[in-house]
This record gives C-alpha cells, sequence and structure tokens, in this order.
C-alpha cells in the first residue's frame, strides 16, 4: 500500500477503536473523545491499564506490534474486571472486539490501581516470554541481527562457520516493509518450514495491482554511516525467487518482499556514481585498479601441470590444501592435471615451489567470449567473469541519456526496482506511456561482489543492488565453526577468531578474554553489592 493509503487505514483503525472503548474512558475517568485521538488514545489507554506510556511506541513498530496489540486487549478487558481464562481466549481470539462486548453490553467497572502481576506461575511464564520476545524482536529489527556465513565467497576475510553480529543502526534501520510475518525468524519457520509471512504465492510479474497491499513503503531510519567501497555489507538478494530458503527451486515469476528475499554477504567494490569494469578478473572503479583491504585476499581457479613422471594422490592434494591455505578442494583430472577452484596470490607463489609443479596458469576466461549467466543477460553485451563493462553504477538524483543499446543494463532498475510502467516500441522507449530519452534514477545503487572471484554468486550474475534491499553492516564474529557443512560431529571452534571484529587492519585480535573479565567481574561486583547491602 501507498503511504497515503497506510494514513487512511490508520485512521479507520483509530475510529474502530474509539467506538469500542469511549465508554470505558469515560469509566477509567477519562474523556470520551480521547478515545478517538490517534497516537494520544493509545498514551491514554496505557496509563488506564496501569503500563508504562512508553509502551506506546511499541504498538507503531511493525512486527512488535502484532505481538502488543493481543497483550492490550488482554491488559484492557482485565482493567474492567474480566480476569477469567475464558475473558483472556475472547479477546485474543476475537481480535479485540471483546472490548466492544464489554463496552456496551456489560456494567463492568474500572479496577482503579491494578495489580500488574501475574495471579499464578502460569502467567509470570506467559509475561517473561511475551517481554523476551518483543525485547528480543526490538534488538533483532532496529539494532542488531545474527547471521552465519554459509559460503566460501568472501573466505580469508569472513570464514563458512563465521557467526556474526550485523549492525542495522550503522547504515540506519530499515523498517519491516512486511508487516505480518513470525518475529526474528526469516522466510521460512524453522521445522515446520512454512513461510514465515502473510503473502500470496499467486504472484506473477503481470500481475502487479495488489502486491504491496499489505507492504509498508521503504523507509530507513538515520544512520551514521554511508556504505564506503571495499566495506563488507549484508543484504537482500535483488533476483531471488526461491520459494524458501531450504529449498532451491528458483521459479522467475515468484514473488517475495524485499525484506523477505534471501539474505547475503559481499564485499561493495562500487558506490553509487562510480563506473567499474572488470579486467582479467580485477577491477577497475574510476579507471583505478580496486585494492581490497589488508584482510581481505583475492582468489581465482588455477590450473596445474604436473611434471613428467610426478603425480598427487589424493592424500597428497589434501596435504598442499592444507600446506598452502587453498580454499576449496583441488582435484586431478585424467591427463596429469590439477584444478584448483580457489587460491590466493599468495598461496599460489608458495604451490608454484613444489618439486613436482611444472606450471601454475590462472583460469581466466578470454575477453569478448559471452557468458550467457552474467548480467545483463543480453547477447549485446560479450561480458563474463573476467571482463565485464564499464558500466555506470546509478546514482539518485541523476540523469543519464536512455537508449535501446544502453537499456539491457538498466531495464529491472526502471521497471522492477523503481516501479515503472516500461515499454520498447521500435527504437522507441516508452516510461510510464511517454517516450523517452534519459531517466532519472529515484534510489542509489551498490555493486557486491565476492573476492572468490570464480566462486561467488554476486552482482555479476543480477547486477545492482538497491539501496531499500541493504540490510546492515557485520561488524562482529562472535563465534567461528569449522568444518561448519560437515555436521556436527566434525565441528571445532576457531579460537583466534572468537569475538574478533570484521573490518579493521592487520591481524585479528580476540576480545574474548577481556569480555570474559569484565563479565565476571560485573557478576562479582553485583554479587558483593547486594551482599554489603543484605548486611547493612
Amino acid at each position: 500500500m501507498t503511504l497515503m493509503q497506510w494514513f487512511i487505514f490508520f485512521l479507520i483503525i483509530q475510529v474502530v477503536h474509539g467506538l469500542g472503548t469511549w465508554k470505558l474512558y469515560i469509566k477509567a475517568g477519562r474523556q470520551a473523545w480521547e478515545a478517538f485521538v490517534p497516537v494520544y488514545n493509545a498514551f491514554v489507554l496505557m496509563k488506564i491499564i496501569n503500563r508504562s506510556p512508553w509502551l506506546t511506541i511499541l504498538l507503531f513498530l511493525p512486527i512488535i506490534n502484532l505481538i502488543m496489540f493481543p497483550v492490550v486487549w488482554v491488559e484492557t478487558a482485565r482493567s474492567f474486571g474480566k480476569n477469567s481464562y475464558q475473558d483472556t481466549f475472547l479477546a485474543v481470539f476475537s481480535l479485540g472486539f471483546y472490548n466492544y462486548y464489554i463496552n456496551y453490553a456489560t456494567d463492568a467497572s474500572y479496577i482503579v490501581d491494578r495489580d500488574i502481576n501475574p495471579k499464578s506461575s502460569s502467567g509470570e511464564w506467559v509475561n517473561s516470554i511475551l517481554f523476551a520476545v518483543v525485547a528480543a524482536t526490538l534488538v533483532h529489527t532496529y539494532f542488531i541481527q545474527p547471521y552465519v556465513i554459509p559460503s566460501s565467497s568472501l573466505e580469508k576475510s569472513l570464514l563458512i562457520g563465521d557467526f556474526l553480529l550485523v549492525s542495522k543502526f550503522h547504515y540506519g534501520a530499515r523498517v519491516p516493509m512486511t508487516t505480518v510475518a513470525a518475529p526474528m525468524v526469516h522466510d521460512t519457520i524453522p521445522v515446520l518450514k512454512k513461510k514465515s509471512y502473510l503473502f500470496s504465492d499467486d504472484y506473477t510479474k503481470r500481475n502487479t495491482s495488489w502486491k504491496n497491499k499489505l507492504q509498508v513503503p521503504f523507509l530507513r531510519l538515520p544512520g551514521f554511516e554511508k556504505i564506503d567501497r571495499n566495506e563488507i555489507v549484508v543484504f537482500n538478494q535483488p533476483a531471488d525467487t526461491l520459494l524458501d530458503m531450504n529449498n532451491f527451486r528458483p521459479d522467475r515469476n515468484y514473488y517475495k518482499p524485499i525484506d523477505k528475499k534471501t539474505n547475503l554477504v559481499k564485499r561493495c567494490v562500487g558506490v553509487p556514481g562510480d563506473t567499474l569494469e572488470v579486467r582479467n578478473g580485477y577491477i577497475f572503479t574510476n579507471g583505478v585498479q580496486n585494492v581490497i583491504p589488508d584482510r581481505g585476499h583475492l582468489q581465482f581457479s588455477y590450473e596445474v601441470t604436473v611434471k613428467e613422471g610426478k603425480g598427487f594422490d589424493r592424500n597428497i592434494m589434501e596435504q598442499l590444501r592444507t600446506r598452502f591455505d587453498i580454499t576449496d578442494g583441488i582435484y586431478g583430472t585424467n591427463d596429469n592435471r590439477i584444478i584448483i577452484p580457489a587460491a590466493t596470490d599468495e598461496a599460489i607463489a608458495k604451490f608454484k615451489n613444489h618439486p613436482s609443479v611444472a606450471s601454475v596458469t590462472k583460469i581466466i576466461n578470454p575477453k569478448g567470449e559471452r557468458d550467457s549467466g552474467i548480467f545483463p543477460h543480453d547477447p549485446s553485451y560479450s561480458w563474463n567473469n573476467d571482463f565485464f563493462g564499464p558500466l555506470y553504477i546509478p546514482e539518485a538524483g541523476k540523469t543519464i541519456d536512455l537508449n535501446i543499446e544502453i537499456l539491457p543494463l538498466y531495464k529491472r532498475v526502471i521497471s522492477e526496482y523503481e516501479q515503472n510502467e516500461l515499454q520498447v516500441k521500435g527504437n522507441q522507449i516508452f516510461i510510464n506511456g511517454e517516450a523517452v530519452t534519459n531517466y532519472t534514477f529515484k534510489q542509489n545503487y551498490y555493486w557486491m561482489m565476492g573476492d572468490n572471484r570464480h566462486n561467488s554468486l554476486d552482482a555479476r550474475a543480477w547486477g545492482f543492488v538497491p539501496e531499500n534491499h541493504v540490510v546492515g553492516k557485520p561488524v562482529f564474529v562472535w563465534m567461528s565453526i569449522d568444518n561448519f557443512n560437515a555436521g556436527i560431529k566434525n565441528w571445532s571452534i576457531r579460537w583466534d577468531r572468537v569475538f574478533t571484529t570484521v573490518h579493521g587492519k592487520g591481524e585479528r585480535v580476540s576480545y574474548l578474554i577481556p569480555f570474559l573479565v569484565v563479565l565476571f567481574g560485573w557478576i562479582g561486583f553485583n554479587k558483593w553489592r547486594k551482599h554489603k547491602k543484605a548486611n547493612a
């Protein structure tokens, strides 16, 4: 829905609330009109049910308000003597309309200074769980989100099995666009393996008339940083069309809300306004070769020729993989060659000196050889993983000339990301029914790639990453597990990576010991303070 549609819906809700509670407001010593004034009525209601007025804020935060509304419905009923399990059930499952019954059909009296403490152990448990869920959802949605690295696209910087804390507030937290969803899960509910949000599966690109009915327009809260070139960023995959994250069943006509698309983590190698090109596997931005931070290491695929009479069995190849710090497993071919899927320049420099190695050649796609899986997926562009571009990365407010030749680069931006009706008739381009020769971008875009250049599904496959797809900035590795994808029996903790920062220069430093010292010091101080207070 548009902002205007949401505003009208909001006003309707205020009227519904006022009609169902105005008598209750009067019984609580307030004025009838106070039940109808938007926002203020919620502030007054918090006082009526003997709760902190600050909780009013939670009623207007998407996802969190889905938890808070039932609490308020139940608390309102209890404030007027309706304390039974039946009352609680009716308040929740009538979606708050039980208060209409209390308001018009009962003689219920307001309970002044009602005791809000649970009357039973079960009630105490429910209160504790609700508070924990609300607090965790608030942190998860607006401050810090946990994330685990599942693939090797940023190997050396971030390893498979690194557990991250991703900051939402560095770039500004994104207000949830999907308004009806389970808290603290992404697109699939664990165990049940069901969609975690309310939306129809019947969406196709040709039927866009209702797709935003339950969606809030993109809104990002103020942040204190912009995305810098070479920063590692978590974002929603723009071209994600998987039915769920557990089953790889892509369907180009399947729509997922932006904030429910698959989360990915890559390095931002191009920011709005940059002109980017890939030459021989290396990135050039604005004509200058990009140099990633010292904690990052580019990796490429290599072909190794073995000296005559020499050979590598599986054990030797595994030893070499470990010795030379090669990320992915190497494997031999029938003609006594070895393919190394991913290795750094430093590792290959050492590998060349092995007595059985005759030569090492980087596997590079020839310039001008088109890869159909590479953006913009158009036969006019003979681009591949290693020779790509140049192309301009859109910046909000900037205008480009638009013609048939350049259109494939920005077609998806114009039609899908910026929601315009795009048509081509002959050599003319029509946007929203008008013939155009230029286009002005509405939002910023970024270019996200993995350091593992030959083993990374990134912007070379789907193109630009819109600003509204950016989730946050990884800031901390709180746990790191080796052999993460090999089953729990094979897990081992990488202690040198536990409690380390993601960004920064030089060798990683673990802050685990200082953290434990502060934690146990705080626990000890609190115990000492309580003991001293008890003996005072």
